[in-house]
């Protein structure tokens, strides 16, 4: 699930080592705030980051030139499709590729017609948008399965996939991960989706959702993240892959990525990973904690270096971007 109602330090040891972003001689704060279902797009030697909806805006946009200080831009979808509900429309969980001289982004918003969260995509000549989606219905809508939100692209060999999961949680049905091929100008799938995962490992509880598949060495891996976004059981875990399209085993039961109290970190999820250079790094976004620790009304962006020991990947700090 994604509701939204904009807080940025990045220490200049998670920079360290990055040959295409200088590292800061100390941390840089500006206020972003709310900022929940982060992606980062890294294009034309600087970054965009994209949430879902909040702020008045359908698709709230930041932009850095270093990671550290943001500046946020103009709503870059500020027309809704046609298929979309213009009262609360949901505008969740967004991500955008480059394809050639055009940017492409998929998005989750509610449809009209089958009263669910269901999958769109829009594009643009600029990544700051404005992003126009033309279609006159979703591009993905497993209404039978509750839904499809979370969608994630990935580039592999010639060939665009989407990720997605089914919405099954918001009807007591199970939840499902999926992956379906895209036409190259990636408007319009192919073939038919194939179900990767399914919640059902204990930390999991009754979600499994926000896919993100990788590619290193040669070995594919895909994140997502499970159980309830609205509380500190709110996790990323990982799963290895034989390829784009499968078949996925789960890592094992457990999160590499939770929540810790001792670093004030609560409930971080909805990821994605990112390359600068030669150095990975993952976003995501937790929860604001009051004075008492209790949990606030903000999902706050955090953006950490992930690394791979053994083929694994591990976060070895936990950095709040406010």
């Amino acid at each position: 699930m994604r509701w939204a109602v904009l807080p940025v330090a990045l220490c200049a040891a998670v920079l360290a080592g990055c040959a295409t972003t200088p590292a800061p001689t100390s941390p840089v704060t500006s206020s972003i705030g709310n900022f929940p279902d982060p992606f980062v797009l890294p294009d034309a030697g600087g970054y965009y980051a994209y949430a879902t909806n909040g702020d008045g805006k359908n698709l709230p946009t930041l932009h850095s030139r270093d990671l550290q200080s943001w500046r946020a831009l103009p709503d870059a979808m500020p027309a809704l499709a046609s298929w979309v509900r213009k009262e609360v429309p949901h505008v969740w969980a967004p991500e955008v590729i480059k394809l050639g001289e055009r940017y492409v982004l998929y998005y989750t918003a509610h449809d009209l017609a089958s009263d669910r969260q269901c999958v769109g995509a829009a594009e643009s000549a600029s990544p700051a948008g404005p992003f126009v989606d033309k279609a006159s219905k979703p591009l993905i809508c497993q209404a039978e399965l509750g839904g499809t939100i979370d969608a994630s692209p990935f580039l592999e060999g010639g060939r665009l996939y989407l990720y997605f999961k089914s919405d099954g949680n918001c009807c007591n049905q199970p939840t499902h991960i999926f992956v379906q091929e895209l036409q190259p100008d990636g408007l319009a799938v192919t073939g038919q989706p194939t179900r990767l995962l399914t919640n059902g490992r204990s930390w999991e509880g009754k979600v499994i959702e926000a896919p993100t598949m990788v590619q290193r060495g040669g070995k594919y891996t895909l994140f997502y993240s499970a159980n309830d976004f609205g509380n500190g059981t709110y996790a990323v875990g990982y799963a290895t892959c034989a390829g784009p399209v499968g078949p996925c085993q789960p890592a094992d039961d457990s999160p590499f990525l939770k929540s810790r109290a001792e670093r004030n970190l609560y409930g971080p999820g909805h990821q994605v990973v990112f390359r600068v250079g030669e150095q990975d790094f993952i976003a995501y976004h937790a929860w604001e904690l009051k004075p008492d620790g209790t949990r606030a009304e903000r999902r706050f962006l955090y953006i950490d270096k992930l690394d791979w020991v053994d083929g694994k990947p591990v976060v070895k700090g936990t950095t709040l971007i406010r």
